[in-house]
């Protein structure tokens, strides 16, 4: 590949004070709170997780199910709708929005990345941006969702693969980046 630029990276030039996602003290307390409660492999109860989830901000719907060891960055940038299911492990990196819809499942190890750095910035500067999941849709097994998509109503999103771009509704979606590979067909 030819070379067609001169300037360089300059991470000393790194500067996101613009990005205040919470006080110090909301944001630390979290950290402890939620090393107790949520990202835990400790036997604590889907209620008592909900409830501190809520006690930070979070919107949690009915029925939600919360597995052990739940990485979720800020609960303060997250909604959870009825009946929906998040696996051991998943990380919910959400430096902000993060909504997610009814009766969706977030399988094992699933990443939904709300950041990312612009490499055509010598100063890789941060960027973000909000993730919607709608209804239905089913996040596999260690898949990436990107920063700024929106997984449609019951669009599946295959084992290990990242979603780089909207996922159109019912689509089964495979690799890396995804790519529709067939319609969803719900029979029963």
């Amino acid at each position: 590949m030819e070379k067609t630029s001169k300037t360089q990276t300059n991470l000393s030039g790194y500067n996101n004070s613009w990005y205040q996602p919470g006080s110090f003290v909301k944001r630390s307390l979290w950290f402890v709170i939620s090393r107790l409660f949520v990202n835990t492999y400790l036997p604590v109860p889907m209620s008592v997780k909900r409830t501190v989830l809520k006690l930070f901000g979070a919107r949690i719907g009915k029925n939600v199910v919360i597995k052990p060891k739940v990485n979720i960055k800020y609960p303060w940038f997250l909604v959870i709708n009825d009946a929906t299911w998040i696996g051991e492990n998943v990380w919910i990196d959400n430096l902000t929005m993060v909504t997610l819809g009814a009766n969706v499942s977030l399988s094992q190890g699933s990443l939904l990345l709300t950041g990312n750095h612009d490499y055509t910035s010598s100063t890789f500067d941060l960027i973000v941006k909000p993730i919607t999941i709608e209804n239905g849709a089913w996040i596999g097994a260690k898949a990436t969702v990107c920063p700024g998509v929106t997984v449609k109503s019951h669009a599946v999103l295959t084992v290990n693969s990242v979603a780089t771009k909207d996922m159109e509704a019912y689509g089964i979606y495979q690799g890396n980046p995804a790519k529709l590979i067939k319609e969803r067909n719900i029979t029963r």
